[in-house]
């Protein structure tokens, strides 16, 4: 089943961007079965005009079963993301493209972008009141091409960060045009949260009201914080200069981890035909609880791979330890934290160290002697809020074939207290903006309401105390 994208703002361009250029790079000499699934997932085949083959051997072929090798002369079809790219401006959306069609392995649709030559100068109301109904029908109509051209639709996912206009503000309009159009397909949300220092004077106020509404439509929200990855990319992987393409590469990398095909518990031999509905009902059965955090190991510079050999007992028990104690990469593992023994109590995940509890946990694992993999620390009942069982709380898929040059590799999709504190943080500092009514009026212009900010800050402080109650 296939899954189309929509690259909203311009980080959710350039992450989209980064993500089909890892995956088609995947495709590349994997096995038939588990090729064919991750291209019917992420693209789909157009002709192409040329008569010469690519060097990619997905790339340019004569039929699904038969790659082209040898012949010039028969007709080539190429991938094509199934994508929609969406920016106020048009500069994030030609570099997508333009970087797409150099890479000569894919590209994408000539007619699946819309951009226009003025921004929403980083505020959400301008996106969500202004750019989005005005564009609606145009977006709309991209996205039901795309859709029109899947076999059979998994779900629609929207990439966007929640700092800046147009990623948050139109982003969020377009995923209610989604949800109204598609009611009954699976929304997943992939949001950039910003850093802490402040890269938007007013992203606090985007951020709550994008998590707000997208809560009321969205089935799951998969979150990636900018610190976190930016620690990722000083601490782990040396990067002594670190640029947004470092970043996006981080999180493509840990997306396309969780994305890609795997087997389940239920698929009987055959990758997992719907990937967010299945990424859904694992972890986010609850309509309050739908905030996805994910981590991944092992994370290290290309240049050392070669010379690394990885276990899967010593990489789960790091991720364990890591799921426990709410780190966020296995640097600075605090091996203190421990699950509370029965009958005791256990701590909020809001100030200090604590043990991260946890609603759902998803672990995929991915390469070498996979099934060989012992997850029983996973399935641990200390780990859970104690109304779920570790039956129905955890769940594991896995994969023989490697990703991104890791022989092995082990990824961790959580719906736990991990974001619990970023998000107190994000909506107390945007509570405290509020109460002294800075730039409050530069919503206020484009039709947002007071009230329409205390509706948010209402129902954020219901999902900090649904979460919070986990312990």
């Amino acid at each position: 089943m296939s899954v189309v994208t929509v690259q909203l703002g311009q980080c959710g361009n350039q992450v989209g961007a980064e993500l089909f250029d890892l995956c088609s790079d995947a495709l590349d000499g994997q096995r038939k079965v588990y090729s064919s699934a991750s291209c019917e997932r992420f693209f789909r085949r157009t002709a192409h005009g040329g008569t010469t083959p690519a060097r990619h051997p997905l790339c340019w072929i004569r039929s699904p079963k038969t790659p082209v090798h040898l012949s010039r002369s028969l007709p080539l079809t190429e991938l094509v993301a199934r994508a929609v790219l969406v920016d106020m401006e048009p500069k994030a959306v030609n570099q997508s493209i333009s970087r797409a069609a150099r890479s000569g392995r894919w590209r994408y649709g000539e007619a699946s972008h819309f951009s226009q030559k003025q921004g929403s100068g980083n505020n959400w109301a301008n996106g969500f009141c202004v750019h989005g109904p005005r564009h609606r029908e145009a977006v709309e109509e991209l996205v039901r091409g795309e859709v029109e051209r899947c076999d059979r639709l998994a779900g629609l996912m929207a990439v966007m960060s929640v700092a800046g206009g147009t990623g948050s503000g139109v982003g969020t309009y377009v995923t209610q045009c989604l949800r109204d159009t598609y009611s009954k397909s699976f929304i997943l949300n992939h949001l950039t949260w910003p850093y802490m220092t402040g890269e938007v004077i007013v992203q606090n106020y985007n951020s709550v009201l994008t998590l707000a509404h997208l809560y009321q439509l969205s089935d799951a929200i998969l979150v990636h914080e900018n610190d976190t990855v930016h620690r990722i990319c000083s601490q782990l992987l040396n990067i002594k200069h670190i640029s947004f393409s470092d970043v996006n590469k981080v999180i493509a990398h840990q997306l396309g981890n969780v994305l890609q095909p795997a087997l389940t518990a239920d698929s009987h031999g055959h990758y997992s035909r719907n990937p967010l509905g299945e990424l859904v009902s694992a972890l986010a059965c609850h309509p309050e609880y739908k905030l996805l955090s994910v981590c991944t190991i092992p994370q290290m510079p290309s240049s050392s791979i070669v010379y690394s050999s990885f276990s899967w007992p010593g990489l789960l028990k790091h991720l364990r330890q890591m799921l426990i104690s709410n780190t966020k990469m296995e640097e600075g593992i605090d091996w203190e934290v421990c699950p509370p023994r029965a009958g005791s109590e256990r701590t909020r995940a809001l100030t200090g160290p604590s043990f991260n509890t946890s609603l759902a946990n998803l672990l995929i694992l991915r390469g070498k002697d996979v099934y060989s993999a012992e997850t029983g620390g996973f399935e641990d009942p200390a780990l859970y809020t104690s109304w779920l069982s570790p039956d129905e709380a955890f769940s594991s898929w896995k994969s023989p074939v490697p990703f991104n040059k890791y022989e092995k590799s082990a990824t961790l999709v959580s719906n736990s207290q991990a974001l619990l504190r970023p998000l107190d943080n994000m909506v107390g500092k945007a509570w405290n903006m509020f109460a002294s009514r800075a730039y409050i009026h530069q919503y206020i212009k484009f039709g947002i309401s007071e009230e329409d900010f205390l509706d948010s800050f209402t129902s954020l402080e219901q999902v900090i105390s649904s979460y919070s109650q986990l312990s």
